[in-house]
């Protein structure tokens, strides 16, 4: 079964170390987060850089910043399957740290790390930008970026003079420092009714409200 990171590790160890929190024990992925950090964001600012060839530097900045941050790291590290593959302490295992954003999107940047040491810089960005794309696919035009979803879906009713959206909480669960949180985004004049999960209520709230924008305001294809 093909590994969904997508590469073929010559040092298994690196990704074991990618792997491993530090309430595990050393050596775990501290360091090679630091390196990951820097690598994200000169592969996606490059990205960027080349996407809009018009955009000016605070919209590139902008646009780094919303693929970059652990709210967007958080959701590749669950495609790629990484929180059930996390060595993490006792203690993390039983509050649940492999579901964690902070934890996950630490873990996305220990990974791109290994890669780029076990392969050099064009296989990572190989590799790596791919997981990326449906999030900058997802991005809205240069001059809108830095705007959050609920922001946005709010704007895009009023435009309309349509009733603006009812947000509720679904369900709460996890530990105390550990909670998801569930809500659900009701877009009233269309009968709409989207459903957002994330670590906490504001979290959730944006997440349900760009899947409304996304029903709403679907892309060409």
């Amino acid at each position: 079964m093909r590994d969904p990171i997508g590469h073929r590790f010559a040092q298994p160890a690196l990704l074991e170390q990618a792997l491993k929190h530090r309430s595990a024990g050393a050596p775990h992925n501290e360091r090679l987060e630091f390196l990951g950090d820097g690598l994200v964001n000169l592969l996606v600012a490059e990205a960027l850089y080349l996407r809009w060839p018009s955009a000016n530097e605070g919209a590139l900045t902008r646009a780094r910043a919303e693929l970059v941050r652990e709210s967007a790291l958080a959701p590749i590290a669950r495609a790629l399957g990484l929180g059930e593959r996390l060595t993490l302490g006792p203690g993390e295992m039983k509050s649940g740290g492999h579901r964690r954003d902070s934890i996950l999107a630490d873990a996305v940047e220990a990974v791109v790390a290994a890669i780029y040491l076990d392969a050099g810089f064009e296989r990572c960005r190989e590799v790596v930008l791919p997981w990326f794309q449906p999030a900058m696919d997802a991005l809205p035009p240069p001059n809108k970026v830095g705007k959050d979803a609920k922001t946005r879906l709010q704007e895009w009713l009023q435009a309309r003079q349509h009733p603006l959206p009812v947000y509720a909480l679904l369900a709460e669960s996890g530990e105390e420092h550990a909670k998801l949180f569930r809500v659900s985004c009701t877009v009233p004049h269309v009968n709409l009714a989207t459903e957002g999960e994330g670590s906490s209520r504001r979290a959730a709230e944006q997440i349900a409200a760009e899947a409304a924008l996304s029903v709403l305001t679907p892309k060409p294809a």
